[in-house]
């Protein structure tokens, strides 16, 4: 679809069910790449990222059961490939979030830049110099981000020095596996990186500070089988309220999370 027609001019009103929130479904898949059992994620969102995630962690050996409530099961006992392919790769940026996991369980990974390009000042280059601080071993060829850690992950201090979400994510969920502890400093502080964090935990990680920019990780041997629900999407809740107020329509959200969107619903008060 290369555009969108919209006939306007019409009092928008009714009650929509906020679905699970993208941004938190792509890591916390990812991170089911880590535990050698089976993971129950509840609230997912039906979207093309979802779905190819679905589809690279099949290709890596990874277990999918889907059902119509909006769930998954994923089952990673076993992983045959450590490689997240460009033909994949290249129609989801997101799928960087596979480094982390795939270091921590597997200590090696290979994952396609999109585009084929060189890192160079692209911000995947802060989860690159945050992993190397944890005892990784990277290379760039052939497009691929080639990472190794021969002796495992080994815990140790990182300080971004820009915030990057994903950079936060792929790093939090490399030291849950690493050897001691490891500090994240200037750390992301998004709803999506709480709900990873919580995730993780539930799985039987050992985070301290979840929801500062500051998280204290302490390396656990195993993540163990479990559930989780994923939050659901401030960004889709935020455009159907606003939506609403500006064509002088009113609007109820179901599954939704107010205390995400606390800039948003002030700004509408203020509206």
């Amino acid at each position: 679809m290369d555009r969108f027609l919209i006939r306007g001019g019409r009092v928008l009103s009714g009650e929509v069910k906020v679905s699970g929130a993208k941004n938190a479904a792509l890591p916390i898949l990812a991170a089911a790449l880590m535990v050698p059992g089976k993971v129950r994620l509840e609230n997912l969102p039906y979207l093309n990222d979802v779905t190819t995630m679905l589809q690279l962690l099949g290709r890596m050996g990874v277990g999918v059961l889907l059902d119509d409530t909006g769930s998954v099961e994923l089952d990673a006992s076993s992983l045959k490939s450590v490689i997240a392919p460009y033909d994949l790769v290249r129609t989801m940026r997101a799928s960087i979030v596979v480094l982390g996991p795939l270091l921590a369980r597997a200590h090696e990974a290979e994952v396609s830049l999109p585009g084929g390009c060189a890192i160079g000042a692209r911000p995947v280059n802060l989860h690159v110099k945050a992993m190397e601080r944890l005892g990784v071993e990277f290379e760039v060829t052939d497009g691929y981000i080639k990472g190794r850690a021969p002796r495992g992950l080994i815990g140790g201090k990182v300080l971004f020095e820009k915030i990057t979400v994903t950079g936060t994510e792929n790093v939090l969920m490399a030291a849950v596996l690493a050897k001691g502890e490891s500090i994240i400093e200037n750390a992301a502080r998004e709803p999506e990186v709480t709900n990873l964090a919580n995730c993780l935990v539930a799985l039987g990680a050992k985070i301290d500070g979840i929801g500062t920019d500051t998280l204290r990780i302490k390396g656990v041997d195993a993540l163990r089988s479990g559930s989780h629900r994923i939050i659901p999407d401030r960004i889709e809740a935020g455009t159907f309220l606003v939506a609403a107020a500006a064509t002088a329509g009113s609007c109820t959200l179901t599954e939704v999370e107010p205390k995400h969107m606390d800039a948003t619903l002030l700004k509408l008060e203020e509206a």
